[in-house]
């Protein structure tokens, strides 16, 4: 959290940065933008225009999910592609950096997770649409990033999961080792968003308007954001959390769209596991963080039947049961 001072010396650089797109016209003060945002995001407008910015918290080191000259990096390069982006206006590198972005309209609702009172039909078309998307982003070209690997991406995750208390992630131990045995040759590594799915893209009416939330964005297996966006397919993989949407795309129908007339990967069912395995992960990882007492979120006391499910469902993937 930012005291009050710090956004007041934020906001002056925001708007000396800012002041030659909107000679003459007023500034408005820089407000936390709300929603599940991870590190500083902010709104602003200058005369009609409006912007988000994104800041390394002032005593922070930029790395990870604060690497926001990072984030304003690939959003750059995919400008003029066919992955909607926001475009970035201004860009500071000075400690601690920001950057502005243009303000998207629209809506970014994960229907299976999300309350919302959007039509299903609506949801549908949607998230078809998202698969053509991930299609485009897994075809453009980005260099200047270190390819991730199939076994580096467990071991990333693995090691998220091993920091959460044995008693939270049963069976945990299990699906990690069937998952290290099994690890697959890695495709042909292309650009991946690390967290596609609907709550991540702003949507007006039946498009997509910007694909946002890049804090981990990186180079490597394509399978890698296939399996995470399907995991969302199905409302009865977050037991206690998922809403069902009745017609939503099947797992199936949305690999169809994204293929588009070429063949199921190889060893896409270890992706599958994955994902559900990095879903247990995060989810562990936060519950830990709420019970010890880091942030206050009973919320997360709703977590561990779907941990418990989706570690469950991984090994049934991995190693079905006859």
């Amino acid at each position: 959290m930012s005291t009050a001072t710090e956004v007041t010396r934020l906001a002056a650089r925001v708007r000396t940065g800012l002041a030659a797109r909107h000679p003459n016209e007023p500034f408005g003060d820089l407000r936390t933008l709300p929603g599940g945002h991870s590190g500083l995001t902010y709104s602003i407008t200058a005369g009609t225009g409006a912007y988000v910015v994104k800041a390394v918290p002032e005593g922070q080191r930029p790395v990870g999910r604060n690497d926001v000259l990072r984030q304003a990096r690939i959003l750059r390069a995919l400008v003029g592609s066919p992955v909607p982006v926001p475009e970035v206006f201004a860009v500071d590198e000075r400690e601690p950096a920001w950057f502005a972005m243009e303000f998207v309209t629209g809506e970014a609702i994960e229907p299976v997770l999300d309350e919302h009172r959007l039509d299903p039909g609506l949801c549908r078309t949607r998230m078809l649409a998202l698969a053509g998307v991930l299609r485009d982003l897994h075809r453009t070209h980005v260099d200047g990033a270190e390819p991730l690997d199939p076994a580096a991406e467990l071991e990333r995750w693995a090691r998220t999961m091993r920091a959460v208390p044995a008693p939270l992630r049963p069976g945990a131990e299990e699906v990690l080792g069937l998952l290290a045995a099994g690890i697959p040759e890695s495709l042909p590594p292309v650009l991946i968003h690390g967290d596609f799915r609907l709550g991540n893209v702003l949507c007006r009416g039946e498009r997509p308007s910007a694909v946002v939330d890049w804090e981990i964005w990186g180079v490597g297996d394509p399978r890698i954001d296939l399996g995470w966006f399907l995991l969302f397919a199905d409302h009865r993989n977050f037991p206690r959390l998922g809403r069902p949407v009745p017609g939503l795309p099947t797992e199936d129908e949305l690999l169809a769209r994204y293929l588009d007339g070429r063949a199921v990967p190889p060893a896409f069912d270890w992706f599958r596991a994955l994902a559900r395995t990095k879903m247990a992960a995060i989810m562990g990882h936060n519950l830990r963080r709420h019970r010890e007492g880091k942030y206050h979120d009973p919320d997360q006391e709703r977590l561990p039947p779907t941990i418990a499910a989706m570690i469950r469902t991984a090994r049934d993937i991995l190693a079905p049961r006859s």
